[in-house]
């Protein structure tokens, strides 16, 4: 795994999809992923309780990259009432009819709770840019709008991980043919995916630029080798419970004086 430094040129071929770190199989990696997701749970509850901070959790990659399957088995053990997942489609005509960013702004974490971007803001410089749905200087300002608008997160107390689940074609093609093998997945299988598989190329050069121009030392992007499903979660997980930990939270003190309470 990476973390993209601000103003780094990055190629994605620099980046192995398969990549396992020391680990050499999901057996191999199943004991620390288990007590990551153990302290999960415990920095959740810090962070409900303390109420200060929120933690929005980003999540892009190309279909199949796992965006799901990280939810699914990273968050799986969290509390629902301090989680709130959302998944940004195409945009409707109301949110068309404001600017790209305030689907977004309306679903920001509030203090207290994690947020999970399952897709983001970031479609408004991936897919309008490969289908050539706004003129090129429309995208490529969003850069710069994106920064500011993290930054502005982060300064009102929202800590920001941005995971790009970095997935190899031939990984792609393996899991598509995996869902239309399984009938209890052929619901997860869309002729879409075959027809965005075919801009490949244009999609990793987006995100090649996506990388390069919105990883800053407040909100930085982190790659994540997605090949192997088990190393994914345990990467992921890794980056959230280090950063909760880092926050050195604490549980307030109570609001009376408890010596002075008995309970009948």
């Amino acid at each position: 795994m990476a973390i993209v430094k601000p103003g780094a040129k990055i190629s994605l071929k620099d980046y192995d999809p398969a990549d396992t770190g020391s680990y050499k199989s999901h057996e191999d990696c199943a004991e620390p992923l288990q007590a990551h997701l153990s302290e999960l749970i415990k920095l959740q509850n810090l962070l409900y309780a303390e109420n200060k901070r929120s933690l929005l959790i980003v999540l892009q990659g190309m279909d199949t990259s796992g965006k799901d399957g990280t939810i699914r088995h990273v968050m799986s053990g969290l509390s629902p009432l301090g989680v709130e997942v959302h998944a940004f489609k195409a945009p409707t005509q109301e949110e068309l009819a404001h600017d790209f960013l305030w689907r977004i702004h309306k679903v920001v974490p509030p203090l207290g709770t994690i947020g999970i971007f399952n897709r983001s803001h970031y479609e408004d410089v991936l897919v309008v840019r490969v289908h050539d749905l706004v003129k090129p200087k429309v995208w490529k300002d969003r850069f710069k709008q994106i920064n500011q608008f993290e930054r502005t997160l982060v300064k009102n107390n929202t800590i920001i991980l941005k995971f790009f689940l970095h997935i190899s074609a031939d990984e792609q093609k393996k899991r598509l043919e995996e869902r239309l093998a399984d009938p209890m997945r052929y619901w997860k299988f869309s002729i879409h995916d075959i027809e965005e598989r075919r801009h490949w190329d244009d999609y990793q050069k987006a995100y090649e630029d996506a990388l390069e121009k919105c990883s800053t030392k407040h909100a930085p992007w982190h790659i994540v080798p997605a090949d192997h499903k088990w190393y994914r979660n345990l990467k992921v997980a890794e980056v959230i419970v280090k950063t909760l930990r880092d926050l050195d939270m604490k549980y307030p003190e109570a609001a009376v004086d408890l010596a002075n309470i008995v309970i009948e």
